[in-house]
């Protein structure tokens, strides 16, 4: 299963970065293989919309759930629309250690947005 993961750094050993859409960057990894690739958030500062791009990334990698904290109303709306998971990694602070709970099923599973949203850069 691919899952994309929000992180401070474009790196497998990056620390965990909390917010979904405006995350400084994304892995996307193969937890079957263990192999990642990390991706550039291209609208860490945008005026707006940056939620549903980053829904889009996820998409588009052909990933069935996400890892962040923040989800906000857009972003939760477009990964559920794309039937994509969403869950946050709680006390987790780096990707290795997030990975390792979300395989052994410790992650909390988002069900509504978990904040109210970002309007801006």
């Amino acid at each position: 299963m691919k899952v994309l993961i929000t992180t401070a750094a474009p790196d497998i050993g990056a620390s965990i970065d909390p917010r979904f859409g405006r995350a400084a960057s994304f892995l996307v990894v193969d937890t079957e293989t263990g192999e990642w690739q990390a991706l550039d958030n291209p609208a860490l500062h945008s005026s707006g919309g940056a939620g549903i791009q980053a829904a889009q990334i996820a998409s588009l990698n052909g990933c069935a759930a996400v890892i962040s904290v923040e989800f906000g109303p857009n972003a939760f709306d477009a990964l559920h629309a794309a039937d994509i998971k969403m869950y946050q990694f709680g006390s987790a602070g780096s990707v290795e250690e997030t990975l390792k709970r979300f395989k052994a099923g410790q992650l909390q599973q988002v069900g509504q947005p978990t904040s109210p949203g970002h309007h801006g850069g």
